[in-house]
């Protein structure tokens, strides 16, 4: 009995030990304020970091100045690039046209000079030439020449065709070419103008004194030319006028 009034004293006596009351709180109240203070903590985290970044001289609306800056000027050099572009583009064009001309007359140029030449080869021909040397013939050919051409097969004739004697008329006939040629292991002979083109005008002839002949042919490829014979014949005679013959072989 004594042990229990001890124990009850301890209890409930002065000696026992002191007890708090507090205040009962929801627990959505205590939820709210710790989100409360995170916000805070968090507000005062980014004010902090953003005032340590403007201390240390880093500006973000600064920074976004500076990149529209750079944009704009960007802008403005693609304009002045594309600007650029046109102009060179329009020079070279200019280029290119000034140089087409510039062949082109080149060329011109060159046409004008070779004709000089031929003009000053038959006026050279004609003061060298004795008038009673070909009294008897009617029809002569001269300077006859066969060149090569650029193209496989091609070749180019020029000849003189002088009308001597009595010049009270015009003469009128044709310029023809026999080929005599080696092609695929046999001889062969092709005459110029063939059947088709005996009405072309390129191998007409009508003149007084005297008409420069000149033009192309071919052969069929890999033919090997020998000779080749140029005569002139007068309508409505088969018989050649005169003939001269060149040898390539």
């Amino acid at each position: 009995m004594p042990k229990l009034f001890k124990q009850f004293r301890q209890r409930f006596g002065i000696s026992a030990p002191k007890m708090t009351v507090q205040t009962h709180v929801a627990w959505y109240w205590r939820w709210l304020g710790m989100l409360v203070f995170l916000s805070l903590a968090l507000a005062l985290a980014a004010w902090m970091y953003d005032a340590g970044r403007r201390f240390a001289g880093f500006d973000r609306s600064e920074l976004q100045n500076e990149f529209a800056r750079l944009r704009e000027s960007m802008g403005r050099l693609e304009s002045e690039a594309a600007r650029l572009r046109s102009i060179a583009n329009a020079s070279e064009s200019r280029l290119k046209i000034e140089q087409t001309a510039q062949a082109q007359l080149a060329s011109q140029v060159k046409a004008l000079e070779d004709e000089n030449n031929r003009l000053k080869e038959d006026l050279a021909f004609f003061e060298n030439l004795v008038p009673s040397e070909r009294r008897g013939e009617k029809v002569s050919i001269h300077r006859f020449k066969v060149e090569r051409d650029v193209l496989p097969g091609e070749f180019r004739y020029r000849l003189l065709v002088l009308q001597g004697g009595r010049l009270d008329r015009e003469f009128h006939g044709s310029l023809q070419l026999v080929v005599e040629m080696q092609h695929e292991g046999r001889d062969a002979t092709i005459i110029i103008p063939d059947s088709a083109e005996t009405g072309s005008t390129t191998f007409r002839l009508n003149f007084k004194y005297f008409r420069r002949v000149e033009g192309t042919f071919r052969v069929p490829a890999g033919a090997r030319v020998r000779t080749i014979q140029a005569r002139i014949l007068e309508n409505g005679s088969s018989e050649a006028r005169a003939s001269q013959n060149i040898n390539l072989s």
